[in-house]
């Protein structure tokens, strides 16, 4: 049996490469002969880390949260003000770059699968809930600095990553109305605009 630090180091191997494969061909279109593949291993060693499908499916979306999250960690415990770690994670969210573009659509499959999963929904709830605490806790300090105007952080943070995920959609889809620039320049109008304060007394 191999060592566990193999064993951590194998399994994440694995679930990278399901990223890969969900993001390449989509989750109807998934075989764990490919994901084998793409992993460099035998099928045989997938099914000895994950039982099914189903389980591998389910891991490898929560691999890419929480791979997506590890890698903005240190924007969370940074010396910016709360703001700019706003700006710096809707920066960091664009669906710019191979890695980025894999995440989301990883994430666009869950969400068009989760339809109809409730195995999935419950994953997007789960993920999701924990994404949406660390943006309205980035709000709530940025209000407490007084930064940010007043009112409930989960709210803005709802309008934020509504936001964030409505236009990369869009992006994705390669919409000439909503080129990749234009996405940027809307989220970080939202909170230099909407959330900052002072601007409450435009609205």
């Amino acid at each position: 049996m191999p060592r566990p630090s193999v064993e951590a180091e194998r399994r994440e191997q694995i679930l990278d490469a399901t990223c890969v494969v969900i993001a390449d061909v989509g989750l109807q279109d998934l075989h764990l002969s490919d994901v084998a593949k793409v992993a460099g291993v035998s099928s045989g060693m997938v099914h000895y880390y994950f039982a099914s499908k189903k389980e591998l499916v389910n891991s490898a979306f929560e691999f890419n949260f929480s791979n997506s999250l590890e890698r903005r960690q240190w924007m969370l415990t940074s010396d910016k003000d709360p703001l700019s770690v706003l700006q710096d994670l809707v920066e960091s969210y664009l669906p710019t770059g191979d890695r980025a573009m894999r995440a989301w659509r990883v994430w666009a499959e869950l969400w068009a699968e989760g339809m109809r999963a409730e195995a999935l929904q419950e994953v997007n709830e789960r993920l999701y809930g924990q994404w949406r605490n660390v943006v309205a806790e980035v709000i709530q300090k940025a209000q407490e600095q007084g930064l940010a105007r007043p009112g409930d952080p989960l709210l803005m943070a709802n309008m934020l990553i509504g936001m964030l995920d409505g236009l990369a959609v869009q992006v994705l889809l390669r919409s000439p109305s909503m080129p990749l620039r234009t996405m940027r320049d809307t989220c970080h109008a939202f909170i230099g605009q909407v959330l900052a304060r002072g601007s409450d007394q435009a609205l």
